[in-house]
């Protein structure tokens, strides 16, 4: 889909003018976030991006409007994923129940800027070697096998720092005593980071951690940097949303890791699929509405038997 520059920053103020809002409106003075403003606020998101996509169908083509839906379903699935780990991260830096809503919502800022990095690079890298779709595909088969290990291992997680946590606490002195929403303070006369700070970075640099999985999966769905951009976005915004909504729910969510498996490994076939079709090899392609069909349907599946075992489990407790 050709966009021109003028589509791309109204897109971007447009885009800008919902976070704003977002803040003002529910996340500009610390609160605990209740039920039912978690579910007002995710439908808000989730309608806008259905309005979003129903736009590219109106004013651009039907191919772009799949694209964005297949690509925004699978990083929404992607991202639920990473709650897990950031309910791990509020856990290790003991975070105040007031202060969760506005750490979420700067870490998922910094997270979609740096994924817009991300995006520029993968995009480049797309125009300039056709075959790193090898490359892009078999990462992901890979990304795939690993989940399934990993999940059937079942093991107890627990956050560790990644190496860019490390160096910060290391370099920089910090206190770990909460101070508001302060992110620096002055104790004699030393400047002092807060946890607070420390928190919003571990949750922005783990989200681009996961970018690593997501940023291929969606060029596997689309080469539009637009549409991969305007996906990541809407799924990346109602993130601090859903995190109090389900928040409880995640532990109910036991085949989550199988489900992101079939679709990694299906983008993934479909990525060498289409690398092979464009080195010249007479294999078939898989449309968009397959994939948007495949990725909706292990979604469902996945959810249904994940509320099944979990029933079962409280049923044989009881």
């Amino acid at each position: 889909m050709d966009v021109s520059l003028t589509v791309w920053a109204l897109t971007i103020v447009g885009l800008c003018a919902l976070i704003a809002a977002d803040f003002f409106i529910g996340g500009r003075k610390p609160h605990e976030v209740s039920l039912k403003e978690a579910a007002v606020w995710t439908t808000v998101w989730i309608v806008l991006a259905g309005v979003f996509g129903l736009g590219l169908w109106l004013f651009g083509t039907g191919k772009a409007s799949g694209e964005f839906f297949a690509g925004f379903l699978t990083e929404k699935s992607l991202s639920v994923d990473n709650l897990f780990v950031f309910v791990l991260i509020m856990a290790k830096f003991a975070v105040p129940a007031i202060y969760q809503q506005r750490v979420l919502m700067v870490g998922v800022l910094i997270a979609l800027v740096l994924r817009a990095v991300f995006i520029a690079a993968g995009a480049a890298m797309i125009s300039a070697f056709s075959w790193i779709f090898f490359v892009f595909g078999a990462f992901l088969i890979w990304t795939a096998w690993k989940l399934i290990q990993e999940a059937r291992e079942d093991n107890e997680e627990e956050y560790e720092e990644n190496r860019f946590m490390k160096l910060i606490e290391r370099r920089f002195p910090s206190t770990d005593q909460y101070h508001g929403t302060k992110l620096f303070i002055v104790e004699n006369g030393k400047r002092l980071m807060t946890p607070m700070l420390i928190v919003m970075l571990a949750i922005g640099s783990t989200d681009v951690l996961f970018a690593l999985d997501s940023i291929p999966a969606i060029f596997g769905l689309t080469q539009d940097p637009y549409i991969v951009f305007t996906a990541n976005a809407f799924a990346l915004m109602g993130l601090r949303q859903l995190y109090f909504l389900i928040g409880g729910l995640l532990k109910k969510l036991v085949h989550l890791s199988y489900g992101l498996s079939v679709i990694l490994g299906f983008i993934g076939v479909k990525l060498v699929l289409h690398a092979l079709h464009e080195s010249g090899v007479p294999v078939p392609e898989i449309s968009i509405p397959v994939s948007l069909g495949v990725i909706c349907a292990v979604l469902v599946v996945t959810t249904l038997t994940s509320l099944a075992a979990t029933r079962g489990k409280k049923d044989v407790e009881v």
